[in-house]
């Protein structure tokens, strides 16, 4: 019950005490140099293996005799369907087209993105996490305290407990940092949302193997590495309210939220669901659902094991990407002040059809058999960029719980390009995008992880 009694709507301590970890490279617990050991050593310590497998050999999992839409038996956890999307204006999406099909993953459950804080010595430490999972490129990588779907953290696969969840689904969790629902990739997923939370503690907490306390400084450091930290920590790190969200910008705050409402008003799209069997352009093979032109993704099949997860082994589909992403943030300086450039961008799978995305979105290898002015907008000017133009280039991989070996090529680059920005542009400043995240579908998964990135080099840690 609510204590009835008046209390500050923002903690104003929490900005300075997020900025003194963020400058704090060598934590309390876990001294960074020697991290890399104590990964190894969580990768050396359990058993790990992902094997490709024809869809016949998946356990539970069936194609529907009529649809052709792949299920699994509980009616749990997420299946694959197939999807139309048409869009009245101009293309968007990962290729130049407005009136497409594909298969989709329609998983509507809302999972937990959570990390635990705690203070130790007075500096706040983050709780992550060496998880594995079945599409990481390298396996094992560094992920929130929680990281469950609603199937895994009520047990639907009967398997054991997800530690730490009682923090963020029970009762005296200790105090909500951070508590708002964001999408996930809009291109593979049908109005999918996840919880993203940061709760601190001030009491013992227990430490579990294949897990250490960190500073986010040192969370910082590791974001300049490749394959290091997931997507699931990069969304939640995005929502953090880091630094001073006031100041002066190129748009005000409502003619930023104005700009956005106009972008969602403009455009009409419809995604119709439709039967996976019924997708012109795509064929379903033994081990894989590919489009006949060999672009854009295929869907698979995969028999993993896992020594230290809730269950052991399981076998399940993913979606594999057709080459490397591209993702990119534009940044100039106007009057001394940092702006980014972003685009409002379609995706088949939002909720609001229309979300803020890095300035550059796309997979070059979808776009190779094309002349370049239908290439995405400001993608040359990226990919062309000097040696000291560029602030940031890291590889990071998407979630690896549903996709197979899909990495990012992140790209922070400084710009002269004109302030006058394109239809569908707009600049705008990190404090702005830090105030935006804090709300639900204003930034999509692949501009948070852009914004993480960004923090990542404004702490001075490198």
């Amino acid at each position: 019950m609510p204590s009835h009694v008046l209390q500050r709507r923002e903690v104003q301590s929490l900005p300075a005490r997020l900025a003194a970890s963020a400058a704090t490279t060598h934590g309390a617990q876990l001294p960074t140099e020697h991290f890399d050991s104590w990964l190894a050593e969580r990768r050396t310590a359990n058993t790990f293996r992902v094997d490709r497998i024809p869809f016949a050999d998946m356990d539970g999992w069936s194609f529907q005799e009529h649809t052709g839409n792949l299920v699994h038996r509980s009616g749990r956890f997420f299946t694959v369907e197939g999807l139309h999307f048409t869009e009245d204006g101009q293309p968007h999406g990962d290729g130049p087209y407005s009136d497409w099909y594909q298969p989709i993953i329609r998983q509507h459950e809302v999972g937990i993105l959570g990390i635990l804080v705690k203070e130790f010595d007075g500096v706040l430490h983050f709780l992550m996490q060496a998880k594995m999972e079945p599409g990481n490129p390298n396996l094992l990588q560094l992920s929130p305290t929680v990281q469950a779907t609603r199937s895994n953290y009520t047990k639907a696969h009967k398997g054991g407990d997800v530690k730490y969840i009682e923090y963020f689904v029970g009762p005296g969790r200790g105090r909500v940092i951070v508590d708002v629902r964001q999408s996930e990739h809009g291109s593979w997923f049908s109005r999918k949302s996840n919880r993203n939370m940061v709760v601190e503690v001030a009491g013992e907490v227990p430490l579990s193997d294949d897990f250490c306390w960190l500073t986010l400084g040192q969370i910082n450091e590791l974001l300049h590495r490749d394959n290091v930290v997931n997507m699931d920590s990069r969304t939640v790190l995005s929502c953090l309210p880091v630094g001073d969200e006031s100041g002066d910008a190129l748009l005000s705050d409502t003619e930023l939220l104005s700009w956005i409402t106009g972008e969602r008003s403009r455009h009409s799209a419809r995604a119709e669901r439709v039967p996976l069997d019924h997708l012109p352009g795509w064929k379903r093979g033994t081990s894989a659902i590919e489009h006949e032109a060999g672009r854009y993704f295929q869907v698979v099949a995969v028999s993993a094991q896992a020594g230290n997860r809730e269950v052991t082994g399981w076998t399940q589909p993913l979606f594999e990407p057709v080459g490397q992403g591209i993702l990119a943030f534009l940044t100039r300086e106007v009057e001394g002040v940092e702006h980014v450039l972003v685009q409002a961008r379609i995706e088949p799978g939002l909720v609001d059809t229309v979300e803020l995305a890095p300035t550059v979105q796309y997979t070059p290898d979808n776009y190779a058999h094309l002349p370049e002015r239908e290439r995405p907008r400001f993608a040359e000017r990226v990919l062309r960029a000097g040696g000291d133009r560029i602030r940031y280039d890291v590889v990071h991989s998407e979630e690896g719980g549903r996709f197979l070996n899909a990495e990012s090529r992140c790209l922070i680059v400084e710009t002269d390009a004109p302030l006058d920005a394109p239809a569908g542009y707009a600049w705008v400043t990190p404090a702005q995008l830090t105030s935006l995240v804090r709300h639900s579908h204003y930034l999509n998964v692949q501009a948070r992880t852009m914004l993480a990135c960004l923090n990542a080099t404004r702490t001075g840690t490198r």
